[in-house]
């Protein structure tokens, strides 16, 4: 990376023409308070914790919504439910050095696929809206819950305050409720839904008009997360911005090539300037 992309990145996220797009791999540094276990982000490592830790039928190792899939049919909906919660609400970790970079950087928009906590944690001190996808939940044409936080505690609310900074979870948080997209079943709820617009709130509609994007921890060799990425980025600035992959694949190059993301063959750990995870 030249220095001149790396101001150029740092300058985009500062005053929000760069939109920064969490993956899995913004918590490879993060630990189990008690255990020194690290947290099970990815794919793989979810299917392992679902399963008391050990792999699952290798098609059901293919890719964590079909895992989860498999135990919905088998104990319900609810049982995964739990999993994630136990996992992210329940259980203590250690910080990931993304999300203080991140903090001290205070993005007005950033979307985050994980389910953790640490991005909500990270505006604690700020009031914000937090957008949380849903999925299979009756009532509603939309497929998110609208949330104000107001330096206490979170509320309901109708409407965006496109003022404060915007929270985006399309895959669920455990608070201030428990929601999330999990099993194959929800991301084709979701994915249906966001390809329609109903997926996406109509004040996010206009903002990221013309916006782009950063990547961090994202790889690009899985169809459901492709998926909800290209939809998620819908109207984006032409490229639409720049995506961290060490070693890419050649899918994910021809991919990206399609899409219009650069590709930075270098670690993120290295660009904020922290230790890489051991």
């Amino acid at each position: 990376m030249t220095p001149e992309l790396r101001a150029k990145l740092l300058a985009g996220l500062k005053d929000g023409s760069i939109v920064p797009y969490l993956g899995p791999g913004v918590l490879a540094d993060v630990k189990n308070v008690a255990t020194g276990a690290p947290i099970p982000a990815d794919s793989d490592s979810l299917i392992y914790a679902m399963n008391d830790g050990k792999p699952m039928a290798p098609k059901l190792m293919y890719e964590f919504p079909r895992a989860a899939m498999n135990v919905e049919l088998k104990r319900g909906r609810t049982t995964v439910t739990k999993f994630l919660t136990r996992v992210y609400g329940e259980t203590q970790w250690t910080r990931a050095a993304v999300h203080d970079w991140l903090k001290a950087i205070s993005p007005h928009y950033v979307i985050d696929i994980n389910r953790d906590t640490q991005l909500q944690d990270s505006y604690a001190d700020l009031p914000h809206n937090l957008i949380v996808g849903i999925a299979r939940i009756g009532g509603t044409d939309f497929r998110y819950k609208l949330y104000f936080w107001d330096g206490a505690a979170y509320r309901k609310t109708e409407v965006i305050n496109p003022a404060l900074p915007i929270l985006f979870k399309p895959m669920g948080t455990p608070k201030p409720e428990a929601v999330y997209i999990a099993s194959d079943a929800d991301y084709v709820d979701f994915i249906t839904e966001l390809m329609g617009g109903f997926s996406i709130p109509p004040e996010i509609k206009e903002l990221r008009k013309g916006k782009q994007y950063l990547l961090l921890g994202m790889r690009l060799n899985r169809d459901t997360e492709r998926m909800v990425m290209a939809d998620m980025i819908y109207s984006a600035a032409e490229p639409a911005g720049w995506v961290f992959i060490s070693e890419p694949t050649e899918k994910e190059r021809r991919y990206c090539r399609k899409i219009g993301l650069e590709i930075i063959d270098a670690d993120i750990f290295e660009f904020i300037g922290a230790a890489q995870p051991a």
